[in-house]
């Protein structure tokens, strides 16, 4: 897009191989491609990043595992929390052999109890966050459920130019609430999530991963005047990503009448929907 480089994330229900999806992208007119975790699948991931060179296009983040997050905050499960460490770890020297220059993680995974902030925990991201350093990869850490442990990080990273946020819009609605997260962690902000969807469906407020339906933008509830112009006054300005479902979660069926288009179809009016946004936030 003029004066702006979009991405698009990879994934896995989208029907057709991964390097395929970036050669499609490409020809939709993205950018960009963000990479997934996937579980003892690191050749795919090298494959992508080879496929991405010949295409010109630029493997610009990678996500991590979330599996152990929650046990790296918590003193007793420290045989648990080592697994968290190890594989984030293992993940930062996967993005260093493919010269992606950012990982995107989580900091917690569990919606029944909140993340409660240890000093265990900091030190056992700090471990990740200095491995990081020594192979030159960014980390993002991303809003999700368990918020309290993303503020503890950013705090106390607030001043490290190599730990930053990840902005993930949907979330912000259905795990956070709609708080102001561009408002706390602005600042701070590396790489976007950018997609839409209908908030949190209970009415007492309990959270659940089945509301983080990654609509395209305009398909939900977000108010995307407003997300432009909060994302404009952090003065972001590097590649947008948007990461984007077109198979419906569990018992739901928001995502259906993507699913039932050719992919070819979808990944085009992704294209559409993340030119729209980009161009309003260009204009706030």
């Amino acid at each position: 897009m003029y004066k702006q480089k979009l991405s698009l994330s990879l994934n896995g229900d989208f029907g057709i191989p991964f390097t395929e999806q970036i050669r499609l992208f490409k020809a939709t007119g993205f950018e960009a491609f963000t990479g997934h975790w996937i579980s003892g699948q690191d050749e795919n991931i090298r494959e992508c990043a080879k496929v991405g060179k010949d295409e010109g296009m630029i493997f610009n983040a990678l996500h991590a595992p979330w599996d152990y997050t929650d046990d790296m905050w918590n003193e007793n499960e420290r045989e648990l929390a080592q697994k968290g460490v190890d594989n984030l770890k293992h993940f930062v020297e996967l993005c260093s052999d493919v010269e992606v220059p950012l990982m995107i993680s989580h900091v917690y995974v569990g919606y029944d109890e909140p993340c409660v902030p240890t000093q265990f925990g900091i030190e056992n991201y700090g471990r990740v966050v200095e491995h990081a350093k020594k192979h030159g990869v960014k980390i993002a850490f991303e809003n999700t459920e368990g918020e309290q442990g993303l503020d503890a990080l950013m705090k106390a990273y607030n001043d490290d130019k190599d730990v930053g946020f990840c902005w993930d819009s949907g979330h912000e609605m259905c795990y956070n609430f709609s708080k102001d997260l561009l408002a706390l962690y602005g600042h701070k902000l590396m790489a976007t999530h950018i997609n839409d969807n209908l908030g949190i469906k209970d009415y007492n407020g309990k959270i659940f991963w089945h509301d983080d339906l990654h609509l395209l933008p305009f398909d939900g509830i977000a108010d995307w005047d407003y997300n432009a112009k909060r994302l404009a006054k952090t003065g972001f300005n590097d590649i947008l990503t948007f990461e984007l479902n077109n198979k419906s979660k569990p018992n739901r069926h928001e995502n259906d009448k993507y699913f039932k288009l050719p992919i070819e179809e979808y990944v085009a009016e992704c294209y559409a929907r993340a030119c729209r946004f980009a161009t309003a936030v260009n204009n706030a």
